[in-house]
């Protein structure tokens, strides 16, 4: 879709790097990563706040590069993966607060 003030089409997006193995200036090891992980879960986040704060607070760039696993089948090993998948239980909120909106705003 182009744009109201300007040339361009707006298809930018950002590239997943080539290589799949972890870069070279990452300290942190593969068990140190999984424990972080483990213990952001018991905190209460999802499989994506996770993410957030790993690549955010500990500068790691893509977990599955450094320990081979994503983050769901990280905790899914450890037993502390959530009962609903992440998306579905978005769906869900969503749909519980629309309801909620057209039950107090009906004419």
């Amino acid at each position: 879709m182009g744009r109201m003030y300007g040339k361009g089409k707006g298809i930018a997006t950002s590239a997943i790097p080539y290589k799949r193995r972890a870069p070279t200036w990452l300290k942190m090891k593969t068990d140190d990563v999984v424990d972080h992980i483990c213990k952001l879960a018991r905190k209460g986040l999802t499989p994506s706040q996770i993410g957030v704060t790993l690549r955010d607070s500990f500068g790691v760039p893509m977990v599955k590069t450094v320990t081979g696993n994503k983050i769901l089948r990280i905790l899914k090993g450890n037993g502390l993966a959530p009962e609903l998948p992440e998306d579905l239980y978005c769906l869900i909120k969503k749909a519980v607060a629309i309801r909620k909106h057209l039950d107090r705003n009906r004419k």
